[in-house]
């Protein structure tokens, strides 16, 4: 009899806040994807991705930011990682340095949230909008230090590029096309990574937080936000369907040989919380929290929102 994903197994796809089990489910589809791929490398630059969270990195302090935190991160990088596999289910083969490249930039891609010593002032949201160039800088360093091949920096910096909200993703200058598809993955996880994860409602209210400490947009309040990122939502669609190149479809290649169905898990969680979005802006400004539980997020946002 064909085994139906319960609600638990559904939804411990997107409970990604412990690094040791995201990595255990990284390496096991690592295995599907390249049986002989050699995860040393990825490893290494996971923990030390994961040690800058924490504050353990040399030189650096931990990541404070609260939308761009840690289980941000690891929702990206699974999620390409998922996203990989089911592209080269799809028919296109990528090779080993492809898929280290891809992961690379998948850890990376919001590093520039980060604080150097001596840059212990607010939270880093306050580099909302350099914080690509600074993760690209970050990156360059870091492949000097491991002493990884120099041609990685080349490719990894549009990579990384293809992730920021400000560029048009068709005027990114790549080397080649290959290079592009792999931008692709990225760019195509960052935007399916964060918006299937289920507290991603609420989290909003912390990247109100965020865009306030950066004084960046032009949102009245968390309510605001929330009712234009159904705007959002729609330029995303637009962009995953377009310079991105419908690459999620293929996220049901993945789940179809993993879990032996085809639903595209990430679609369904997004819609969904777009879906419940609905109904949450239906409310008026002083309701509207209540229907926003998960994790303690809005109580925690909003004795936040009093000491800005």
């Amino acid at each position: 009899m064909k085994h139906i994903p319960t609600s638990a197994e559904i939804n411990s796809l997107f409970a990604n806040s412990d690094p040791g089990t995201v990595w255990t489910k990284a390496a096991a589809i690592l295995g599907r994807t390249s049986p002989g791929y050699d995860i040393s490398l990825i490893k290494t630059v996971f923990d030390d991705v994961m040690s800058l969270f924490r504050g353990d990195y040399p030189g650096y302090s931990s990541i404070k930011t609260l939308y761009h935190d840690k289980s941000h991160t690891l929702d990206v990088f699974l999620c390409g990682v998922r996203l990989m596999h089911g592209v080269c289910l799809s028919g296109t083969r990528l090779n080993d340095e492809e898929m280290t490249l891809i992961m690379i930039a998948a850890l990376m891609h919001d590093i520039g949230y980060s604080q150097m010593d001596g840059e212990e002032g607010g939270t880093g949201a306050q580099y909302t909008q350099t914080h690509v160039k600074r993760g690209i800088a970050f990156m360059k360093k870091y492949i000097a230090e491991r002493q990884l091949p120099l041609n990685y920096a080349t490719a990894l910096e549009p990579m990384i590029s293809g992730t920021d909200p400000a560029l048009k993703f068709s005027r990114i200058d790549f080397p080649d096309e290959r290079t592009r598809l792999l931008g692709q993955i990225v760019a195509t996880a960052d935007l399916t990574g964060q918006m299937a994860d289920r507290t991603y409602l609420e989290k909003l209210l912390f990247l109100y937080l965020e865009f306030q400490e950066a004084n960046f947009g032009n949102y009245q309040n968390m309510y605001d936000l929330l009712r234009q990122t159904n705007t959002f939502y729609g330029i995303t669609r637009e962009k995953l369907d377009g310079p991105l190149g419908r690459l999620y479809v293929n996220l049901s290649l993945h789940f179809n040989d993993v879990m032996g169905v085809e639903n595209n898990y990430y679609l369904e969680s997004i819609e969904k919380n777009i879906g419940y979005l609905s109904k949450v802006i239906a409310l008026n400004e002083v309701e509207y929290l209540s229907m926003l539980k998960r994790g303690g997020i809005a109580e925690k946002s909003q004795a936040l929102v009093v000491h800005l």
